[in-house]
Parts: structure tokens; C-alpha cells; sequence
């Protein structure tokens, strides 16, 4: 029954529920959205216990939607999707907590948009039929279009609007090519569907055409990932969005262009997107935006700048492994996506709060601050660390996987990847010791307050999360392996030894073991 009802009831619920916090009054509105949220998160947890690792699809639903057309609402998750989802659900109360102090004007319009956003960023991990990825693609720039325009700094609407034109741009030229793909299917074999499994399947014999979708598709995923160069609009955005826009722009939107890749332009395009120039662009692409990236970082005077920047360089890694196209690069690409959201939402959150006290966010403003909120102090170390992958944290994980996936995949490409890890340290560590061990020498840093039982509350489940992923792996390794094993043999025939007779997904060479 569960397994029936699931994701339609995790597609359903925030769209309600954001109807009715709109229509509430005002000082009702956060409680609400909060309330509507965790039962979202204790929907979704039983995916966690429920779901068999065997790399197929499952909690499928299939109903017909507008039938003359070969629409259906098609929605289902496999181990690439599965912890996207959690993570979505996960990471909506901690922003919804997070928000009650600072959003104090026109709170049921900005609870209710975080809500239908919700529902768009599930969407897009779960739809099993290209015109309901692509509605639900759409339906969330919506939303994060006003958080950002309305609730954001200063310069908001600029942010918002090269927010929303970047993303558009490259949405409607994905959308020509679903069409494109879906007339191809229709006249190959006389059925007309939009079903992912029909065009996938009949994504052949395009010729020259190949190229021009598999552009179409790398775009629109690239502007969101974002790539190099098509990352400008990121900063801003950040900068602007408040914070839960920033953790969730960061935790998850610029997810949807590395899944994108993963679910739709590797599998329709794969001899276009792993031929010997497309492999070089990307590849060339990634080192630029995990080496420029972290450049960029480090001469930042503004602490959320910063962040933002270093997610350029985080998800360089991920392109990175995803192209590489090893079980280790696959894995550990799906796990610095996860650890990122967390790591980075973390950071979003504690500059956050520092800024509520401090109305600023420049890292010259700071200083000694350890001597008076040595709580805030310690979590933004843990925080710090794991963001440029200290072992024994999330961030450590997901990118020795990539590097020791990619490296049998681009050797030379690699070595020079892992400088950015070297970067990454540079900028963190050196905006972490102005921060906060510096001499506290501004007179306005010594009536600070340390963290409230509420922002506590709101960090705690991330560090949980950053500790046990960096100690214990293994349950999420188990769980995405055979999907990340399938898209590979997929795409590369016979190059993934099968796990040995009778050993679990996950285990022998199954965490991460490849020929």
C-alpha cells in the first residue's frame, strides 16, 4: 500500500499544504509550514528502510494524464533519485526552522512558496515521463524566482532575474528537445508517449540530430549545475536569496543539473556525450570550475560569497566523476552531491546567523569571535572541515571515491583535480582563523550571542549527518551501487565486473569495487 501511494502523497502534501499556510494568518504561518514539512520528512522515511537495492525503478505509480497526447503521470526512484529525495525532505524543516527569525513580513506567502517548491524539487527526481520532469522543472523556478526577488538583500531583483532568464533560457531549448524525441519515438514506432522508458528506448538512429539534442539537454543542465562557464548567476543568486533560498539553491537545485545529466543526456546521447570531444569539454570544463572556483573563494571578502564559489568547485568534482564513468567515480559523484547539500547548507545556515546578530557578512568585520559563541564557533569548524574533506566527515568520502574513480578514467585530469582540494583548504581554513581565532579586536563582536536552542536545533541534524556519513558509508553505498552499476553497463557494456555469487549490493567489491 505504501509503496502505491508514496511519492504522490510527497508530490501532494506540500502543494496542500502550502494552500492552506497561505490562507492562514500570518503569525499561524510558520508553525504550519513546519508542521507540514516534518510530516513530509516522515513520509519519505520509509523509502530509506523499504527500498531494495536491485537497480530497477520502484514505487512506481503509471496513470494516464492526457492520453491523446501520450501524457502520463508516470513518477518512481531508483538509487541515483532515492536520496535526492531524502535529501529534499530532509533539508525543507531545517530551512523552515531556520527562517523564523529573520522572515517577519508577508511570512504565509514566503512558507507557502517554500512548500510548492517542495514539491517541484521532487517532481524533477521522480518523474518517469519527460513532460512531467519537464512542468516540474519549470514549476519550481517559480517559487525560488520570489524568495529570491522578494525576501532577498539589496540587490534582489537583479538576482532574481538572471536567475530566472539563465534557467529559462536553457529549459526551453530542453523542452524542443523532448518534443524533438518524443516526434523521432512517434514516428519510429507509430506510439506517441512522452513515457522516459519509450523514448529512451527508441533514443537511436538520430545522426546528426544527436548532437543538436544532447546540446539542447547539456545546457539547460550545465546553467543549473552550474558549469563553467555558465555560473555567473550563482553568485548573485546566493548573495541575495536569504538564507533558506541559499541552503536550498545550494542543497539541492544545482542537484537537479547533475541528476539531469545522470538520468536524461548520458542515457539518450551516450555516443555524443562520451565521444572524445564532448569527453575533453567536460573534462576541461570541471578542472576550470574546481580549480577556478576555489581561486575565486579565496579572495572573497564576503563569507557567503565565498560559499557560493566553493560550490562551483564542489560540483566540478561531480562532473568530474559522473563523465569518468567508473563505479567509484558514479558512487562518489551521487555522494559529494549528498554531502555537499549538507555541508554547504550547514555553512549557509551558521553565516546566517552570525549575520542576524552582526547585520554582516564580510569576514573582516569578524574576528576572535571563538572567545564569545564558542558554540557557533565549534560547529562552524566541524562545518569547515567537512567541506574540504577532512577524513572522518561527509566531505572526505565522496571526493576520494571520485579521485580514485576518475584516476583510472583521466590520470592527468585528476592529479590536477586534486589540487583543489588543497585550495579548498586554503580559503576555508584562512576564513575560518579570521573569523573566529583571530584577536577579537571590534569592539560590536564582544556582545554577541552564541547559538539559540532553536539554530541548535537546526545544526544538529546536519552535523549527525556529516559524522555518520564520514564514519559509516556503507548503508548509502549499498543502496545506490547497483543503480550506479546499471547506468554504467548501460553506457559502457561489459566494463563492471558483477558483484561475487551470494555477496549483498555493497558488499566484497560491490562498495566501490570495480575490474
Amino acid at each position: 500500500m505504501y509503496a502505491r501511494w508514496v511519492l504522490t502523497a510527497l508530490l501532494a502534501w506540500p502543494l496542500i499544504a502550502g494552500v492552506v499556510v497561505l490562507l492562514l494568518p500570518a503569525r499561524l504561518a510558520k508553525y504550519v509550514a513546519l508542521a507540514a514539512s516534518v510530516i513530509e520528512f516522515a513520509i519519505s522515511v520509509p523509502l530509506w528502510w523499504t527500498f531494495v537495492p536491485d537497480g530497477g525503478m520502484q514505487f512506481t505509480m503509471d496513470r494516464a494524464w492526457i492520453a491523446a497526447w501520450g501524457i502520463h503521470y508516470t513518477v518512481g526512484v531508483d538509487g541515483i533519485s532515492l536520496f535526492l529525495v531524502l535529501l529534499t525532505t530532509f533539508l525543507m524543516p531545517l530551512s523552515i526552522l531556520g527562517s523564523w527569525s529573520y522572515i517577519t513580513k508577508r511570512e504565509g506567502g514566503f512558507y507557502a512558496l517554500l512548500l510548492v517548491l517542495t514539491t517541484g524539487m521532487i517532481g524533477v527526481f521522480v518523474s518517469l515521463d519527460l513532460f512531467l520532469f519537464y512542468v516540474m522543472w519549470e514549476l519550481m523556478l517559480i517559487p525560488m524566482y520570489f524568495i529570491i526577488g522578494v525576501w532577498g538583500g539589496d540587490n534582489r531583483l537583479y538576482a532574481a532575474i538572471k536567475f530566472f532568464i539563465y534557467t529559462f533560457l536553457g529549459s526551453l531549448l530542453m523542452l524542443v528537445a523532448i518534443i524533438v524525441l518524443y516526434v523521432h519515438a512517434g514516428n519510429a514506432t507509430g506510439v506517441y508517449s512522452f513515457a522516459y522508458a519509450h523514448l529512451l528506448s527508441n533514443a537511436k538512429d538520430l545522426g546528426p540530430t544527436a548532437w543538436w539534442l544532447f546540446g539542447a539537454f547539456f545546457l539547460a543542465f550545465a546553467i543549473k549545475v552550474p558549469l563553467f562557464p555558465l555560473h555567473t548567476w550563482l553568485p548573485d543568486a546566493h548573495v541575495e536569496a536569504p538564507t533558506a533560498g541559499s541552503v536550498i539553491l545550494a542543497g539541492i537545485l544545482l542537484k537537479m543539473g547533475t541528476y539531469g545529466f545522470l538520468r536524461f543526456a548520458l542515457p539518450f546521447f551516450p555516443a555524443v556525450a562520451l565521444s572524445q570531444t564532448v569527453q575533453l569539454v567536460i573534462v576541461i570544463l570541471s578542472l576550470i570550475g574546481i580549480i577556478y572556483g576555489g581561486l575565486v573563494a579565496m579572495v572573497q571578502p564576503d563569507f557567503k560569497k565565498l560559499i557560493a564559489y566553493s560550490s562551483v568547485a564542489h560540483l566540478g568534482f561531480v562532473m568530474l566523476g559522473i563523465w569518468a564513468l567508473t563505479l567509484q567515480s558514479v558512487q562518489g559523484a551521487l555522494l559529494v552531491m549528498i554531502n555537499h547539500g549538507i555541508s554547504t547548507g550547514a555553512l549557509f545556515f551558521l553565516v546566517g546567523m552570525i549575520y542576524e546578530r552582526r547585520h554582516s557578512r564580510l569576514i573582516a568585520a569578524y574576528g576572535g569571535i571563538a572567545r564569545v559563541v564558542p558554540l557557533f564557533a565549534a560547529i562552524l569548524t566541524v562545518v569547515s572541515l567537512s567541506s574540504i574533506a577532512l577524513p572522518g566527515t561527509n566531505g572526505f568520502v565522496g571526493e576520494f571515491l571520485v579521485l580514485i574513480g576518475a584516476f583510472r578514467t583521466y590520470p592527468l585530469a585528476t592529479a590536477l583535480a586534486t589540487s583543489g582540494v588543497i585550495v579548498a583548504a586554503a580559503y576555508l581554513l584562512t576564513a575560518l582563523q579570521r573569523v573566529i581565532y583571530n584577536p577579537l579586536t571590534q569592539h560590536e563582536n564582544e556582545k554577541l550571542t552564541d547559538l539559540t536552542p532553536r539554530e541548535v536545533a537546526v545544526l544538529v541534524p546536519l552535523l549527525v549527518c556529516i559524522l555518520w556519513i564520514g564514519i559509516y558509508p556503507k548503508p548509502i553505498l549499498r543502496r545506490m551501487e547497483p543503480s550506479a552499476r546499471a547506468l554504467i553497463e548501460q553506457l559502457k557494456p561489459g566494463t563492471v565486473q558483477a558483484p561475487p555469487a551470494g555477496a549483498g549490493a555493497g558488499e566484497g567489491e560491490g562498495e566501490g569495487g570495480q575490474q
